[in-house]
């Protein structure tokens, strides 16, 4: 007997565990992003994530 091809259903938009929201940010910040971009080979978007989780795991609330 054949063996079936399996083919999974692609995730929609949003299901990758990732949401998209706009924000703003001031044109320094951006600058500085766009500065360690560069100079880490990383996106903006991936640096935006590394920097909020670094800034969620070390806040206090007081």
């Amino acid at each position: 007997m054949k063996e079936k091809l399996t083919i999974n259903k692609k995730l929609l938009k949003g299901e990758d565990g990732y949401k998209t929201f706009s924000i703003r940010i001031k044109d320094d910040t951006v600058k500085n992003l766009e500065r360690l971009s560069e100079e880490t080979n990383r996106s903006r978007n991936e640096l935006i994530n590394i920097l909020l989780d670094y800034a969620i795991r070390n806040c206090e609330v007081k």
